[in-house]
C-alpha cells in the first residue's frame, strides 16, 4: 500500500471530546468513517507557566512540545516532528503562542490579526505554491472564544457553559469544521486528496465551564481522526496519547522518528488498515500520570491545611520539595523539564506512586 506523499495535521483549538456528537460538525463526522478514530485522546495537563525556566523557554502550554517531539521528556537537544522531513514544511496559525516549538518548519506564519478563514486560506496558498510535504494548520478562535467564555457575566445564555444557546465557543469550532471541508475540496479539486494523510485534533481539550484548567478531566483529552492512504476506514480505537502522534506521522511516512527517549510514544500501527486491531491495547501512561498531578496537589493542599495546627505537616511539606524523605522527588508540574531524570515513564509513575502513598499515609496519621 503506497505511503502519503503530505501530512497536514489540522488542528481546532480547544476542541471537547464532546463536539463531534454535539454540535453541527458534518465534515469531521463523514471522516470518522473513512479513517480511524479516537473519541478521547490523552494529553498531558495543559499547564501553561510564564515564569521560571519553562516560561523562558516554552511559549505554549505543555502539550505543544510534548507533541511536536513525541515525548513527555522536554530537554535540551530534543527534535522535533517537522525536522523529520528533509522538505518543505508550513506552519500556519492566528497567534504567536505557538512560536516556541516552530523552529525547523520552512514557512512559518504566525499572525494574531488573521481570521480562521485566512488561516485556511493562506495554508491553500501555500499548498498551491510549494510541495508542502508536512502542514500544520491550527485554527485558534475555538480555544480562544472557550478562555473568553470562562470569565463571562451571569446574564449570558452561555455563562460557564461552552454548549449554552449563543455559545461564541460553538460557532467557532462548528466555523472550524466549515473550513476543514474548505480544504478538503480543495485537496480534491488539486489532486491531492488521495495522497494526503489528514490529522485533525486540537493541542488539548476543554472544560465545559471554558478553557483548560488543570483538574477538569476534560482539559487533557480531545478528538483524534486519521483520514488518507493506508489508513483505516470505519476503525474506531480505544485509547491514544499525544505522545503517539508524532512516532506514528514518522512511522506512516517512513521517516525517523525524532526521538526515542524514555518518555517517547510510539507509532500506533493500529490506525493502519492493514494492521490488526481487535486486540489493540495500549498503557494508560498520560492518563494514570494525569491523575497523579492532580492527586499530588489535592493531598499537599490537605497536607498544608493540616500544618495550620500542627507545625510537623509545614515540616513534611519541605521535606517533600527537598527529597529529604524520599531518593528523587515527585515529578509535578513545577518539575516538568526534570522528568527526563527518571529515565522512563514506567519507572515516573511508580516514584510518583511511592511519595503519594506516604502523603496519604501521613495524613491519616492527622485524623487520629
Amino acid at each position: 500500500m503506497n505511503k502519503p506523499e503530505r501530512v497536514i495535521v489540522f488542528f481546532i483549538d480547544g476542541l471537547h471530546w464532546k463536539a463531534p456528537a454535539r454540535l453541527n460538525m458534518p465534515v469531521f463526522n463523514s471522516l470518522i468513517k473513512e479513517g480511524t478514530y479516537i473519541e478521547q485522546s490523552h494529553m498531558i495537563m495543559p499547564h501553561h507557566p510564564t515564569v521560571g525556566e519553562y516560561g523562558r523557554i516554552h511559549s505554549s502550554s505543555f502539550p505543544n512540545p510534548v507533541l511536536q517531539e513525541g515525548t513527555l521528556f522536554i530537554k535540551q537537544g530534543n527534535k522535533m516532528l517537522q525536522d523529520a522531513f528533509p522538505q518543505t514544511t508550513a506552519f500556519v496559525v492566528n497567534t504567536k503562542a505557538y512560536i516556541s516549538v516552530s523552529n525547523g518548519f520552512t514557512i512559518n506564519i504566525h499572525n494574531p490579526g488573521m481570521t480562521d478563514e485566512q488561516v485556511v486560506k493562506q495554508s491553500i496558498e501555500l499548498l498551491h505554491e510549494y510541495d508542502v510535504r508536512y502542514c500544520r494548520i491550527h485554527l485558534q478562535t475555538p480555544g480562544n472564544e472557550g478562555r473568553f467564555l470562562s470569565y463571562t457575566t451571569p446574564d449570558k445564555s452561555y455563562y460557564r457553559n461552552i454548549w449554552g444557546e449563543g455559545s461564541p465557543y460553538v460557532d467557532a469550532v462548528e466555523n472550524a469544521d466549515r473550513l476543514l471541508g474548505v480544504l478538503i475540496d480543495d485537496l480534491k479539486q488539486t489532486g491531492k486528496w488521495e495522497s494526503t494523510l489528514l490529522i485533525v485534533t486540537s493541542d488539548h481539550g476543554q472544560s465545559e465551564k471554558g478553557w483548560h484548567p488543570m483538574i477538569d478531566k476534560d482539559s487533557v483529552i480531545t478528538p483524534m481522526l486519521f483520514t488518507g492512504p493506508s489508513i483505516a476506514k470505519n476503525r474506531q480505537l480505544s485509547y491514544f496519547e499525544h505522545t503517539d502522534l508524532t512516532p506514528t506521522i514518522t512511522g506512516l511516512m517512513e521517516l525517523e522518528q525524532p526521538n526515542k527517549d524514555g518518555g517517547a510514544g510510539m507509532f500506533v500501527k493500529e490506525v493502519m488498515q492493514t494492521a490488526e486491531a481487535s486486540s489493540f491495547r495500549h498503557p494508560a501512561y498520560i492518563k494514570t500520570i494525569n491523575q497523579q498531578l492532580n492527586d499530588f496537589n489535592a493531598l499537599r493542599a490537605r497536607i498544608m491545611i493540616a500544618g495550620e495546627t500542627d507545625s510537623y505537616y509545614s515540616s513534611l511539606i519541605s521535606y517533600l520539595e527537598n527529597e529529604l524523605l524520599t531518593p528523587e522527588p515527585f515529578y509535578h508540574q513545577d518539575r516538568f523539564l526534570e522528568w527526563y531524570k527518571a529515565g522512563n515513564t514506567t519507572h515516573l509513575i511508580e516514584a510518583n506512586n511511592k511519595i503519594l502513598k506516604q502523603m496519604r499515609d501521613e495524613l491519616s496519621k492527622a485524623k487520629k
